[in-house]
């Protein structure tokens, strides 16, 4: 019979749990108006990555910048009389002593004094709301990201804290991805989280380039009852684009290793009503049935508890038509080395 075989292998594999994950931005911030007025200016484009303080919208600031002036102009006029009733509460300070003008003329003008400083305050104070509110009219962006569609255009009139946004910026680097691991797990992560940084790993479905890896930043503090399982968040750096918010991918959470783990191909591994097993090919050429203990298995490869030994060789290709004691064939290439793989998975 003609059979494709590999090599048993001994190496350390990664213990990993698999889940399927969420990728969320780093931050999500919709910006909106705090001032009513007409869009008069929309300095970027839909899709365009800006920095925090860029500017995003100006709001038509003629009304504001009219306010503002006023409130300066109410300033200097207070400021003006604020002096002139210091001045003379200053002199009849001088006259009240030699008994020229009574105590109560000068309180009176003593509290006058008082009265317009207070009114200089209030009109300082009036000054720098009409500052803030004029300000208000040059939007600009609070994080840096990439910004989404835009629901308004030049022209729109907009309300100050309304509901709707004006633009949503979402921060995609560093980029969060949100997965959620059965709860019989948890001793083992707060033994890693406790060790120091846990690294997670995240494959886009169809993606080529291979997996990202990051760190665990996030354990939540309940587990979901309804469920049974808790959420965690990995960050990833993300300099690439390759996570995108929204997206879903496959997770790897990286528990720990297993030294010395005897690892060969998961299609040599059979069922049958006895249990699991191989075909192993001895020195004559032929086929033994050996039944075996596998254990943690991913991405093409399966570990070993009981059943193989390193350097032996087992059938992965052509196993429905052995039996016990067949004589084989190896296929052109003959029996070879399983080749370096990627973290091993928990299922």
């Amino acid at each position: 019979m003609p059979v494709a075989v590999a090599t048993v292998q001994q190496k350390t594999v990664p213990i990993t749990v698999n889940a399927v994950g969420n990728v969320e931005p780093f931050n999500s911030v919709p910006v909106k108006a705090q001032v009513n007025g007409i869009i008069s200016r929309v300095h970027f484009r839909e899709g365009q990555d800006v920095q925090k303080g860029d500017l995003l919208f100006t709001i038509d600031p003629g009304t504001y910048r009219a306010a503002l002036k006023q409130a300066e102009a109410n300033l200097a006029r207070d400021l003006a009389l604020a002096r002139n009733a210091e001045e003379q509460a200053g002199r009849y300070a001088a006259l009240v002593k030699d008994g020229i003008v009574t105590q109560e003329q000068y309180d009176q003008l003593k509290t006058n004094a008082e009265a317009f400083s207070a009114a200089v305050a209030a009109d300082r104070a009036a000054v720098e709301n009409a500052r803030i509110q004029l300000s208000y009219c040059y939007i600009r962006s609070p994080i840096p990201g990439r910004t989404g569609s835009l629901l308004v255009n030049v022209g729109s009139l907009v309300k100050g804290n309304d509901t709707a946004a004006l633009v949503t910026i979402n921060q995609i680097s560093p980029i969060y991805v949100s997965f959620t691991v059965p709860e019989k797990q948890l001793a083992a992560i707060n033994t890693q989280v406790a060790g120091g940084s846990m690294i997670v790993e995240a494959l886009v479905p169809n993606d080529a380039q291979g997996s990202l890896r990051g760190v665990v930043s996030f354990l939540d503090n309940t587990v979901d009852t309804t469920t049974g399982t808790i959420r965690l968040k990995g960050t990833f750096p993300n300099g690439d684009r390759r996570l995108w918010p929204g997206q879903f991918v496959n997770v790897s959470l990286i528990l720990g290793t297993r030294p010395n783990a005897i690892v060969i191909p998961a299609a040599a591994v059979q069922t049958s009503q006895q249990g699991q097993f191989v075909f192993v090919i001895g020195a004559d050429k032929k086929a033994e049935l050996r039944p075996i203990s596998p254990s943690i298995s991913d991405k093409g490869l399966v570990v070993i508890d009981h059943g193989l030994r390193p350097g032996e060789v087992v059938v992965t290709d052509g196993v429905m038509r052995l039996t016990p004691g067949a004589q084989i064939e190896i296929k052109k290439g003959g029996p070879g080395k399983l080749q370096p793989s990627s973290p091993m998975g928990q299922k």
